[in-house]
């Protein structure tokens, strides 16, 4: 079933999806928007309820409307849930969902040519896409020896639900990003904890400010111009101290150890030898943008990251990345959204169709 053309198909409605479509609407150009969630939210709709808006990173207002007052303790999967839906209300963007992109590949030879994007629900046809898919259906488990023989339960950031379940059990939490400190100060207050990461964690006193956050997003962004894999922002920023992670601390729950050697029936064999006996391996390891409906346009090179330059893919510039690399934060979604549309309407193919109107 072929759904038509269009002159842009954005995939995904998170952040960066939402942002993309505003300025495209601005702008006058014909779009869809497909996302593979049942209703708004994009990933925040899967968040653990614990994670309340007085606790989630710098999320940043969505353009042309500011978000609504905020209760601190308001879960955020609720609070972003209903945000975004009304956001797309206000402003007419249709979202045609639950829609999965299975490919998207060339639909001829001409560089200047159509894109085909397969879906779950029929084909479109578009002159760009703008990809904004993120990373939180791609979570990151590590291969570890004996990982399959353990008999106690193992589970990924993505699929936590609340600390509760593990009352009496000894968790171990394995990570050195945000998620794995913020779930070791909300697990250690109800059972006990070991943590584990590859490398020491760097924390810092500094405040992180705009500048600081503008800075971490530079090195990133040298990375995948580069053709590497990005590095989470959060890799370059270090963790940044809390009133409640240095309570944590003083809990001991932040006393961090080296990694394990392997994991066992009953538990994780340490580099002394020892055995630490377990009942929950928490894995904390982060996550990988999904980007696998893009492989038949074969955008990744011999760095085994894709080349970018901005939001566009350097080798392909009819397909651009919001929610990848630098932008893959809330600090950098909403500019990366102005920015490929900007890109986008220097295409020879689409510069005649946009508006003049100016952002």
């Amino acid at each position: 079933m072929d759904n038509g053309s269009t002159d842009v198909v954005v995939i995904g409605a998170g952040q960066a999806g939402l942002s993309a479509a505003y300025h495209l609407q601005r702008r006058g150009v014909e779009y869809r928007v497909l996302d593979a969630e049942e209703g708004p939210g994009g990933a925040w709709r899967h968040r653990w309820k614990s994670l309340v808006m007085a606790t989630v990173n710098g999320i940043s207002d969505l353009p042309g409307i500011a978000k609504p007052d905020v209760d601190p303790t308001e879960p955020s999967s609720e609070f972003l849930s209903r945000y975004f839906a009304g956001y797309e209300q206000d402003l007419g963007i249709e979202v045609l969902r639950p829609v999965k992109v299975t490919s998207v590949a060339r639909e001829d030879a001409d560089p200047a040519g159509r894109l085909r994007i397969s879906t779950n629900s029929g084909d479109w046809s578009a002159k760009a896409v703008i990809n904004a898919t993120g990373t939180w259906t791609r979570p990151f488990w590590p291969i570890y020896p004996g990982r399959a023989t353990f008999r106690g339960r193992q589970l990924h950031v993505a699929d936590y639900v609340s600390a509760e379940e593990f009352r009496g059990l000894h968790v171990i939490v394995v990570g050195g990003g945000i998620s794995a400190v913020g779930l070791l100060d909300e697990v250690s207050q109800v059972t006990s904890t070991s943590w584990f990461t590859r490398r020491e964690p760097d924390w810092r006193d500094a405040v992180f400010d705009a500048q600081a956050g503008h800075n971490a997003v530079a090195l990133v962004e040298e990375r995948v111009r580069q053709g590497l894999p990005p590095q989470s922002v959060v890799a370059v920023t270090g963790l940044i101290w809390t009133p409640a992670l240095r309570a944590a601390a003083q809990r001991g729950a932040l006393d961090r150890r080296p990694m394990f050697t392997a994991i066992e029936p009953d538990g994780v064999r340490l580099t002394d030898g020892s055995l630490l006996r377990a009942d929950v391996i928490l894995w904390a390891t982060g996550f990988r943008a999904e980007l696998e409906h893009l492989a038949p346009l074969h955008l990744r090179g011999p760095g085994g990251g894709i080349a970018m330059e901005g939001t566009q893919v350097a080798a392909e510039p009819r397909v651009h990345l919001v929610g990848y690399g630098p932008s893959s934060s809330t600090i950098g979604a909403n500019r990366a959204g102005r920015a490929a549309v900007t890109a986008i309407l220097k295409l020879p193919a689409l510069a005649p169709t946009a508006s003049t109107t100016s952002t």
